[in-house]
C-alpha cells in the first residue's frame, strides 16, 4: 500500500509539474536570440566644408562641393543585456562624386558645377547602443555613441578635373577616425524578426592632394554627414 501511495504521489508531482515547464519552454521560446543580422538602405546625407585649394596657379576662390549618395546597410549586432547591444555595421561602398565651387572658369576651362574627381569609401561603424523598456516591449527607442573608421580608395580625377589642373592628376585622400552618434526606432515582429529606422552622425576629415606632373594642390574636407537607415533584422 505504501510503495503504491509513493508511486502516486510521484506520478502527481510529475503531471503537476509538466505545465510549469511547459510555461518556462514558452517563455524560453519568447525571447530574442542574443545574435542579429541586419540589412537595408543607407541614404547619408553630405554636410561637408572645404578649405580653399591651395598650390601653385590656383585662383582665389577655388572650393569644392559633394552631393548626397544612397547605398545599401548591412550589420552586425549583439545584446549584451536587457538594455544594451553592441553593433558593426557595414555600407556598400558607395561613390561620391566631387564637383566644382568658385568661380566659373579656371582659365578658359569651366569649373564651378563641374564634376571633378570621384572616390569610393568604406566606413565600418562600432557603436555601443541603449535601448529603452525591455525585451516584452514590441516598439523600444535607442540610442547609441561609436566610431567611424573611413577609408578612401578607387580615387580619380575626371576629364574636367584634369583639365582645371592643366594635365592627367593624381588624386589622395587620407583616411579618417571620428565620433558617431545615433538615434532611432527597434520594432520587434517576432522573436526572430525585426524593423529598424535610424539617423547618425559622424565626424569625419580628410586631407585632399591632387598631383599634376609634380605640381601639388591641398585642401582639407570637413564632412559630418548623416545617414538615415531603414532595414530589417533576423535573430539568431
Amino acid at each position: 500500500m505504501k510503495t503504491l501511495y509513493k508511486r502516486g504521489l510521484v506520478i502527481a508531482l510529475i503531471a503537476s509539474s509538466a505545465p510549469l515547464c511547459h510555461a518556462a519552454q514558452a517563455s524560453a521560446d519568447t525571447l530574442t536570440p542574443d545574435n542579429e543580422i541586419r540589412l537595408g538602405l543607407y541614404s547619408i546625407f553630405y554636410d561637408a566644408s572645404a578649405q580653399d585649394i591651395s598650390g601653385p596657379y590656383v585662383p582665389a576662390g577655388l572650393n569644392l562641393h559633394v552631393k548626397n549618395v544612397e547605398t545599401l546597410y548591412a550589420a552586425y549586432e549583439r545584446t549584451l543585456s536587457t538594455h544594451f547591444t553592441f553593433e558593426l555595421a557595414l555600407g556598400w561602398p558607395p561613390t561620391t562624386k566631387t564637383y566644382g565651387r568658385g568661380p566659373a572658369t579656371v582659365g578658359s576651362v569651366p569649373y564651378n558645377g563641374q564634376e571633378i574627381s570621384s572616390a569610393k569609401w568604406a566606413a565600418p561603424s562600432a557603436l555601443l547602443y541603449y535601448k529603452f523598456f525591455d525585451d516584452r516591449t514590441a516598439l523600444r527607442p535607442y540610442v547609441g555613441v561609436g566610431m567611424t573608421y573611413v577609408n578612401f580608395y578607387d580615387r580619380q580625377s575626371t576629364e574636367a578635373g584634369d583639365e582645371a589642373s592643366g594635365g592627367p592628376t593624381k588624386i589622395s585622400l587620407t583616411s579618417s577616425l571620428g565620433p558617431t552618434v545615433s538615434a532611432g526606432l527597434a520594432y520587434r515582429i517576432s522573436p526572430r524578426w525585426g524593423l529598424y529606422a535610424s539617423y547618425s552622425v559622424s565626424r569625419v576629415r580628410t586631407d585632399l592632394t591632387a598631383d599634376t606632373a609634380g605640381v601639388i594642390r591641398t585642401t582639407r574636407i570637413s564632412f559630418a554627414p548623416g545617414a538615415l537607415v531603414v532595414s530589417g533584422g533576423y535573430s539568431f
